[in-house]
């Protein structure tokens, strides 16, 4: 195959694995095409927890025809028994000739082994087609099993002037429509979503995924309230939604104000020591609760810590064409570095436009 015919198959795959983002929790989203003569004769993508892998999906779709086929798959295919079978296994016994990889696996438990597997069973392996789109993917997946904690994905909207609310507290809206369809779009990619008591109490958010063409989706909220002063009254303590809420306190933090919130049905966590917090203790919780990804909504103060703590892995920022010309709340709030060299920096920066917006993404750490 020459390399213009690799990249239009795995770019298929790509747009297939696009399909079960956040649907996979904690597993990656992934996408495979087997493709032989010059035509597609199988395709699939993991659709849930459990299912069936991208590449079993393709082989039942092709079925003898992948005998001696290629296939295109967006991860390294498995080698180790989870709850299904190893994919390496099945590529072999399939009669598949060659594997093109995106990227590699950075799952332990994979780390090489199933190329190594299927390359020891004669098959041809490549990798790198499209490593960068791969890898931008599943890049929450990728952070979440080598440092066993949620990615974060910090969320602002702001104007011109960087202020994201009004001297009053008015934040309504900041935002395009169309910025606001972003945002539901990335609740839905992390599954889990996360503020500060401050604007959990401020604007009462149901911090659920609603899209026109959808239902609306539950989310797992996080509240980050180290003295548990968040009001059991809110909306995202209402029926249907025990124990889809949980909130972090310091471990000094009131008891009956605990046991206040778990008569609303939340789940209080005592994350650090005395009264302090210990934010990867948060992450790491929502890890551990199926969540490779959570989107932080603010507020300022919020955003500040998770930033100076060097927890924050992505930024996506809504810039809307307004001023403020005077006081509000700042993007972030407390005292920032004393020195320009010391600021944060973005890389793999990308800018468009959603609506009248400009809407900045870029990673952090990287």
């Amino acid at each position: 195959m020459s390399r213009r015919a690799d990249e239009l198959y795995m770019g298929l795959a790509l747009e297939l694995a696009k399909k079960g983002v956040g649907k996979t929790s904690p597993n990656p989203a992934v996408g495979a095409v087997i493709a032989r003569d010059g035509a597609v004769v199988g395709r699939g993508y993991h659709r849930f927890p459990g299912g069936p892998h991208a590449e079993i999906e393709a082989l039942r779709g092709a079925g003898e025809k992948a005998r001696g086929a290629d296939m295109y798959v967006t991860l390294e295919p498995c080698s180790h028994f989870g709850k299904t079978p190893p994919c390496a296994d099945a590529i072999i016994a399939a009669g598949i000739k060659r594997v093109v990889a995106a990227i590699e696996d950075q799952n332990p438990l994979v780390a090489g082994s199933g190329l190594q597997k299927l390359r020891s069973a004669g098959l041809e392996v490549e990798t790198g087609v499209l490593r960068e789109e791969a890898g931008r993917l599943n890049e929450g997946f990728f952070l979440s099993v080598t440092k066993k904690r949620a990615f974060v994905h910090l969320k602002l909207a702001a104007t011109l002037d960087g202020k994201i609310a009004t001297s009053a507290g008015d934040s309504k809206w900041v935002s395009s429509k169309e910025s606001r369809r972003l945002v539901h779009l990335l609740r839905k990619r992390c599954g889990a979503v996360m503020v500060g008591a401050g604007t959990a109490n401020r604007d009462d958010p149901k911090l659920t995924v609603r899209l026109p063409e959808s239902e609306e989706e539950e989310t797992l909220r996080a509240v980050i309230d180290s003295r548990l002063e968040v009001s059991p009254s809110l909306r995202m303590f209402g029926e249907g939604r025990a124990g889809n809420t949980l909130v972090f306190c310091a471990p000094d933090a009131d008891k009956k104000l605990e046991e206040a919130l778990a008569a609303k049905g939340a789940r209080v966590f005592r994350a650090g020591t005395g009264g302090a917090m210990d934010l990867r203790a948060v992450l790491e919780k929502i890890y551990s609760l199926g969540r490779m990804e959570v989107l932080l909504e603010g507020g300022a103060r919020t955003a500040r810590e998770f930033l100076a703590a060097g927890l924050v892995d992505r930024c996506h920022f809504f810039y809307s064409p307004r001023m403020l010309g005077g006081e509000g709340v700042p993007m972030f709030s407390g005292e920032g570095p004393k020195l320009m060299s010391a600021a944060v920096g973005l890389s793999e920066v990308e800018v468009s436009r959603a609506g009248e917006d400009l809407y900045v993404t870029g990673r952090i750490g990287e």
